[in-house]
């Protein structure tokens, strides 16, 4: 089970949550987002992957914060073409495509993506960019018959648990977690995340 928690800023916050056995941490560069990386921390994550986030961003941009944080992985937020994730990929980094899941659209939103993302993640439809952090109907993703694994967004909090050990889908490899576990926007809680994190990798 993967584990992302998004949406990291401060140095001290990146430092205890790289202990805690989570895959991956997020680092946002949307303008608009709370959670916005304005300036790069003292610390970043040694011992899980750094994903940027982008929302809509130019590739030359992509490229140049992805040389400076020195990320793993790029997750595309926006209306990002297949041909953008096909260029990245060229460019040695592995992407994420974000998708807003709404009625059974799940197969026909996701074709054009179809080998050229490591991950899909499918989150809670909104009227801005990024997450909401409210759930949706997960059953909606009973019509998801794609190849590409996904991971699960969209209001998950330390109260989530039962709910996801419940959950089954073939492809589905992890979760993405942000708002649900933060003290404050950008300042994750430590001790719920790593409760979390412990438990449902058993």
């Amino acid at each position: 089970m993967i584990i992302k928690v998004c949406g990291m800023k401060y140095s001290e916050n990146i430092r205890q949550l790289d202990k805690t056995g989570i895959d991956m941490m997020g680092f946002i560069f949307h303008e608009k987002s709370p959670r916005h990386v304005s300036e790069k921390p003292e610390y970043l994550p040694v011992n899980t992957l750094r994903v940027g986030v982008f929302v809509d961003k130019d590739v030359n941009y992509i490229l140049s914060k992805s040389r400076e944080f020195h990320l793993d992985i790029v997750q595309l937020h926006g209306k990002e073409s297949p041909e953008t994730c096909a260029y990245l990929r060229k460019n040695n980094l592995e992407v994420i495509k974000a998708f807003h899941v709404e009625d059974v659209d799940a197969d026909v939103i996701t074709s054009p993506y179809s080998g050229l993302c490591k991950f899909f993640l499918f989150d809670t439809p909104c009227r801005e960019h990024g997450g909401s952090g409210k759930k949706f109907n997960w059953k909606l993703l009973d019509y998801y018959h794609g190849d590409t694994p996904f991971l699960l967004s969209g209001g998950l909090n330390p109260d989530s648990l039962t709910e996801l050990k419940s959950f089954k889908h073939p492809k589905w490899a992890g979760v993405d977690l942000n708002s649900g576990f933060e003290l404050s926007p950008g300042l994750k809680d430590i001790e719920s995340l790593s409760i979390f994190t412990r438990t449902i990798k058993l």
